[in-house]
């Protein structure tokens, strides 16, 4: 059965910084016409971060659209253009200021398929050297390090809830 749906029409109804909301209307496989409401967004790199003690660093920040604080491996939006492991270095080094000497590409995935296009490419970075942070203007954050046994313990509690840390953290601990 071809599951396929054919755009008919397009429009963007909202251009942000982040995101542009985009509605199309499609042609489904029986032949039916239906709407579907779509989140552009370009993309971003998200960073497993392992410290020469075996430590996997975090950072901790408020996030407004979920109203509380959330532990999280860094990660970032890719500029316009920006290749995936550069981002990755540049985000890296603002959130946490390790640099790494190496970053392997581990898998790419999309984290809301059903309403975006953002995809995130998720790096192993474990090969660290200490520098500065330089955050974004509008970015404050607390950079913590956790043995494996600590995330398996905040894991079990529920305190770990970003999906794109959860997918990192259950992948490297399995």
């Amino acid at each position: 059965m071809e599951l396929t749906e054919v755009t008919k029409s397009s429009n963007i109804i909202f251009s942000g910084k982040i995101i542009n909301l985009r509605v199309d209307d499609v042609v489904l496989p029986n032949g039916k016409i239906t709407t579907r409401e779509i989140v552009e967004h370009n993309g971003g790199v998200s960073i497993l971060a392992i410290n020469k003690s075996g430590k996997i660093v975090m950072v901790e920040q408020y996030r407004k659209p979920a109203e509380k604080m959330l532990l999280e491996i860094p990660a970032g939006k890719l500029n316009v253009g920006e290749e995936p492991i550069e981002c990755a270095k540049r985000e890296l080094m603002e959130e946490t200021g390790y640099i790494a000497k190496e970053l392997k590409h581990l898998f790419s995935f999309y984290p809301s398929p059903g309403f975006s296009t953002e995809i995130l490419h998720l790096f192993l970075a474990d090969d660290l050297e200490k520098g500065t942070s330089n955050t974004d203007p509008d970015e404050f954050l607390n950079v913590h390090e956790y043995t494996v046994d600590e995330i398996r313990n905040m894991m079990q509690k529920g305190l770990i809830e970003d999906a794109k840390t959860l997918i990192a953290l259950l992948y490297y601990i399995r």
